[in-house]
């Protein structure tokens, strides 16, 4: 899927600038830039949720945290027609039936203390030929919400459920 070939804008101190169709102009951190041997292949849009459980806190006892256990999100192209969706793992796995598996390579704070950082992944395992099939890298980036509650739980939440609103944009890349 080509469709988005040529659409990055010049590199502007140390940051990359995208801007496609409905998305708005993302400002990439070069802590999370992809690798220059990588190109853009497709940007889809996450919305769905964060899903965190009451656990003890291994270091402290008689404190409990939210403890993260995944996500759930449906994605969208940036026609805004379905992608696919996004859960545990962290797995993206398209309607065409094509799916990756990523990694945590590094991550960045984001602006609002609200909101899950930005993350680059890279691709640990792939399934189904399709239009995931050579994604080599993943952004996480233009997040809202998702972060658990900052004050934690209690013992009487212990095993409980939390599911915390978010949206992010998902930026795919394959070899040059």
């Amino acid at each position: 899927m080509r469709w988005i070939s040529g659409l990055l804008l010049p590199i502007v101190t140390g940051c990359s600038v995208l801007a496609v169709g409905p998305f708005p102009r993302t400002i990439i951190p070069a802590e999370i830039a992809a690798p220059p041997n990588q190109r853009l292949e497709l940007i889809v849009a996450a919305v769905g949720a964060q899903i965190y459980r009451c656990d003890a806190k291994k270091d402290a006892p008689g404190r409990f945290e939210w403890v993260f256990q995944a996500p759930e999100a449906r994605l969208r192209d940036v026609a805004g027609k379905s992608f696919g969706r996004h859960y545990a793992g962290p797995t993206w796995e398209a309607d065409d039936g094509s799916k990756i598996v990523g990694t945590v390579q590094t991550r960045i704070d984001a602006r609002d203390k609200t909101a899950i950082p930005w993350l680059r992944l890279a691709t640990k395992a792939t399934g189904g030929a399709g239009l995931l099939a050579n994604v080599t890298s993943i952004q996480r980036v233009s997040t809202v919400g998702g972060e658990a509650p900052a004050g934690g739980c209690a013992e009487p939440d212990q095993g409980r459920i939390l599911r915390v609103d978010y949206s992010a944009d998902y930026y795919f890349y394959v070899p040059r």
